[in-house]
Order: C-alpha cells, then sequence, then structure tokens
C-alpha cells in the first residue's frame, strides 16, 4: 500500500482527466478518474479516496447530487470533496457547498497552483 495520497476524480470530459491525472500524478498523487456519477459511486463502493474533486456538470447525475449522495457514506464523512468546475456563478459555489463540497476551484484552473491547493484541502481533513 502506498503512502501518496488517493484523489478521484469525477469528470466527464477525457481531457480534463487526462490533464488533473498528470498534473497530480507528477506531484506524488495517485489519481483515479471516474467518467460520470455512477462510475464515481461504485469506485467508492470499493475503495476509499483521501479526497474527491467533482465536476458539477456531469451527464445523468449532476455533481451536486453526487456529493450529496457521497456525503450520506459515513466512511466519506471526513473526506474533502472539491468541486472542480466552469460553473463559477457566486449561486454555484454555494450550491455546491450546501450539497456537502468542502471547496470549489474554478476552471480554468493554474497548473501550478492545483497541487498546493489539494494538498491544503487535504491538511484541512
Amino acid at each position: 500500500m502506498s503512502d501518496e495520497p488517493v484523489i478521484l476524480y469525477i469528470e466527464d470530459n477525457p481531457d480534463n482527466r487526462k490533464l488533473v491525472s498528470r498534473v497530480l500524478g507528477a506531484e506524488g498523487f495517485t489519481v483515479y478518474t471516474a467518467n460520470d456519477g455512477p462510475s464515481g459511486l461504485a469506485f467508492v463502493e470499493e475503495t476509499t479516496p483521501d479526497l474527491i474533486l467533482v465536476d458539477l456538470q456531469l451527464p445523468d447525475i449532476d455533481g451536486y447530487e453526487v456529493t450529496r449522495t457521497l456525503r450520506q457514506m459515513d466512511r466519506l464523512k471526513n473526506t474533502p470533496i472539491v468541486a472542480l468546475t466552469a460553473n463559477v456563478l457566486k449561486e454555484d459555489r454555494e450550491r455546491s457547498f450546501a450539497a456537502g463540497c468542502d471547496g470549489f476551484i474554478q476552471k480554468p484552473f493554474s497548473v501550478d497552483k492545483l497541487p498546493n491547493q489539494i494538498k491544503n484541502y487535504l491538511s484541512q481533513s
């Protein structure tokens, strides 16, 4: 078992999944991806990540509903969930926090800043 933090990134855009995986992987994180809400929820049935990144605009089950579902799982109650999204209105931010997100990172994000942002969220958990 590795000591590297395990990140789950739930995102339907393959380019975004690849970019985040590369950026965080280069910093020593183990990144798993899911291309939609049901896949992300299935992943956490088998593995407990240290942090979950979730896009709010997902097909079928949006990121808000995915976050609410994750928050109902006792073993994930202290796991940071961070919205990584292009939904940048104040209402989107407020809605993400109301759903159970601990943080909010706006797309496009800074590849230079993302690893430290993730480390900060992990240190707060």
